[in-house]
């Protein structure tokens, strides 16, 4: 997929499971449904995001991640249609990412992978280092 594809509102079952393609590449992770939405665990413990259609009514089809410290408000303010501070996990750091907006694949991967960076351990930060480094071509 093109890094500058935009990702249409109505094909949200098409993008989930393109995000969980993505989540289930990162080193140890798994998927399983947790407070009644598709949940992205490292080592079937420690969530760094989920999928949200329409929780509690919010009428929002979004994506909410753990973060870097700071990251959260950061985000918020240069781009306030697209991210904000989820129920439950925002008092965490987590941020929001609307999905039902024309919001790039390209900011979608890198919202899961500060995700799964801000929850991995070192040595599985190594482990998606040295995983993407046999990606790259030769300089």
């Amino acid at each position: 997929m093109d890094n500058k594809e935009i990702v249409p509102v109505h094909e949200d079952e098409v993008l989930l499971e393109k995000i969980r393609a993505y989540c289930l590449s990162l080193p140890d992770t798994s998927e399983r449904v947790s407070h009644g939405a598709p949940t992205f665990f490292i080592n079937g413990k420690r969530s760094f995001t989920q999928y949200h259609n329409n929780h509690h009514g919010d009428g929002r089809v979004a994506l909410w991640c753990a973060a870097p410290d700071g990251l959260q408000s950061t985000l918020i303010e240069a781009s306030p249609d697209l991210y904000y501070v989820p129920a439950y996990v925002g008092h965490l750091g987590w941020i929001g990412l609307r999905l039902d907006r024309n919001v790039e694949w390209q900011e979608i991967v890198r919202a899961l992978s500060d995700a799964y960076l801000a929850r991995a351990s070192e040595k599985q930060k190594q482990k998606l280092f040295d995983s993407k480094a046999l990606l790259l071509p030769d300089s």
